[in-house]
Formats: C-alpha cells, structure tokens, sequence
C-alpha cells in the first residue's frame, strides 16, 4: 500500500530530479539509454523542434533491459527514431555505456572520433534522471553547456506508463541516493540538496521503497 505521505514525499523528490531547463539549440542532442522508450521519443520531438542537428544514442543493456533490448538501448532508441522519420544520417550510435559517466564519456570520445566541435550538448532522459545527468555531465565535459530535459511527464502520467507505481517510487529512491552520495565520489558536481527532499528521501527509505538502493 502507497500511502497519501509516500506520494507526498514521491512528487518532492520528482520535482527536485528535474532541472527544469528550457530547451534551448545546441550543438548535439544525447539520448541517454534505459528502459524507458520515451527518452528515444523526447528526443526524436527535440530533434523536430531544431534544438540540435545532431543525435547520440548511448547506452549497452542492464539486467532491466537485456530483455526487453537485446540489441542495446542506443541501437532500440535508433530504430525508434527511424520509425519516427529521422534520418538515418543524423544518428550516431554509441553501444558500449552501461552507466550515466561513461554515456558522458562515451559520447564526448564518439563525436571527437567523428570530428565534430561541440559547444553545448541537450541531455536527454528519464524524467527523474534529469538533475543527476545534467550534474555527471557538468562534472566530466566541463567546457560545454549543458541543458537537461525529459518527456515533461507528470509523475502521474510517468507511473502509467510504467504500470508499476511501487517500482517508479523505488527508482525516484535510488535516484535521489545517487545524486546525495556521488558528489563525494568524484562522479557528478555538487548541488545543494533542500531539507524537505532530504527528508522526503529518508521518509520513503524508511518505509522501504529500496529495490534500487546502491549498497552504501
């Protein structure tokens, strides 16, 4: 049972993991691989809007998508976009991340490979990844602007797409862990975190939304 405190707590924490950001033109837009089709489908909208001429995919498999993505998340997100009327010749394909740093690292070593001078890069991902890539990015590619952004769900409409209310909760944990303790592991930039989504993130531990909790 997911109590009216836990929703509380759930919509504290989602709003805190997006950034907020305007879209605004940039040099490339990265998609960043996971479960979630709908970075593909976010990405393809920005592309249509001129935000970027230039689309990285990122991202190997995981234990959530080895399953559902066989070939790689960056090379599902790529076939997504092509059903979506991209051409193929503005997508570059990186396979090999399995974590947000090297989907950073990955794709600033892709797009040097390929020649092509970025001044400023479109994040693409998950609604509750947005503040922890925008914050990696800035930490390992710091001479570009970065601008974060998602599909613009409410967490309400992001639980049905996914049709696991208990599970997005559990992810919204995790992602909160990531952004508290990575800082102090050299992996993103440091950011001040409020009081009340630091208490947001404990009350929902507490109650044991944990599944996707690193080890500490």
């Amino acid at each position: 049972m997911i109590s009216a405190q836990n929703w509380s707590d759930a919509h504290t924490l989602w709003a805190f993991q997006q950034v907020g950001h305007e879209p605004r033109p940039c040099s490339v837009g990265i998609g960043l691989g996971s479960h979630d089709l709908g970075v593909a489908d976010a990405t393809v909208d920005l592309y249509r809007r001129g935000m970027f001429p230039l689309v990285v995919f990122t991202g190997a498999t995981s234990r959530t998508t080895e399953g559902r993505m066989p070939k790689g998340e960056a090379e599902h997100y790529r076939e997504r976009a092509l059903e979506l009327g991209v051409p193929a010749s503005v997508i570059l394909v990186e396979p090999n991340a399995r974590n947000t740093g090297e989907n950073i690292r990955f794709s600033r070593s892709l797009l040097d490979d390929q020649g092509v001078h970025v001044s400023s890069i479109l994040l693409v991902s998950k609604p509750y990844e947005e503040r922890r890539a925008y914050a990696t990015a800035r930490k390992l590619w710091p001479d570009v602007e970065v601008v974060s952004a998602s599909t613009g769900m409410r967490l309400e409409e992001y639980v049905d797409s996914i049709g696991d209310p208990r599970l997005v909760l559990d992810m919204l944990v995790g992602a909160q862990q990531r952004l508290l303790l990575y800082p102090e592991l050299g992996f993103t930039i440091a950011q001040d975190v409020p009081d009340d989504v630091v208490a947001a993130y404990e009350r929902l531990r507490g109650a044991g939304f944990i599944s996707r909790l690193l080890a500490e």
